[in-house]
């Protein structure tokens, strides 16, 4: 368990790239890791976890409901699995079209604070990968403005894989002019969910609000 010089890490990387103080969380990603590993980075702190398989995620957030935890989806979203996604999740991150902010909205309970929620935008035009192609974006958030159990916090990018650090800052940063154009229409949208651990540093660098580790955080998952 890296948790604490993961922290640390974050915050120095945030301190080198002129960052704020605090204003880069750490998002475990937990997927296809065991309860007992998670346990042991909440023992250390940790409060926001990331799932991408739904029952998986139901099967912990029982194992794990003594604690007060955030869940974050953060995988892609099958329109038969929005109403649990919605009545158990804190956030969703992979939001990529009106159908599925709909369905979310319609199955969010009436009681419940809205449903935090992400666009999911495929910076890199990968077929492979889900995600809103950047022209489509400025209609999406205009149409997810007017549903009323969602908040619109901002988005959500997963570029294609490469090791060279500029290539990755260029990536990152259009996702960031993306955001800052959403919020010249008028939104005020505050979360930029990007970086994971082969390149949360550019992401760092290039405005990343919520970073996704797992490998980094956890170790190699087990097959």
């Amino acid at each position: 368990m890296h948790l604490t010089a993961l922290l640390k890490k974050i915050e120095s990387l945030s301190t080198h790239y002129g960052r704020q103080p605090h204003s880069v969380k750490l998002l475990a990603v937990s997927k296809k890791q065991s309860v007992a590993l998670m346990k042991q980075a909440i023992a250390l702190g940790q409060r926001r976890f990331g799932e991408s398989y739904l029952q998986e995620a139901l099967d912990k957030m029982a194992a794990l409901s003594d604690y007060d935890l955030e869940w974050h989806f953060i995988g892609a979203i099958q329109s038969n699995k929005t109403k649990p996604i919605a009545q158990h999740f804190d956030w969703v991150h992979s939001v990529d079209r009106l159908k599925i902010a709909e369905r979310l909205n319609e199955h969010r309970p009436p009681n419940a604070k809205p449903l935090n929620v992400l666009i999911q935008v495929n910076i890199s035009h990968e077929a492979s990968k889900a995600g809103i192609h950047e022209n489509e974006l400025i209609a999406l958030t205009q149409a997810i403005q007017g549903l009323p159990h969602l908040c619109l916090r901002g988005l959500m990018a997963f570029p294609a894989k490469t090791d060279d650090f500029d290539e990755q800052r260029v990536a990152f940063a259009k996702v960031k002019t993306l955001l800052d154009a959403c919020n010249q229409q008028g939104l005020n949208l505050d979360t930029l969910s990007m970086g994971t651990s082969n390149d949360f540093e550019a992401a760092i660098a290039e405005g990343a609000t919520l970073v996704r580790l797992g490998t980094t955080l956890f170790g190699e998952r087990k097959p």
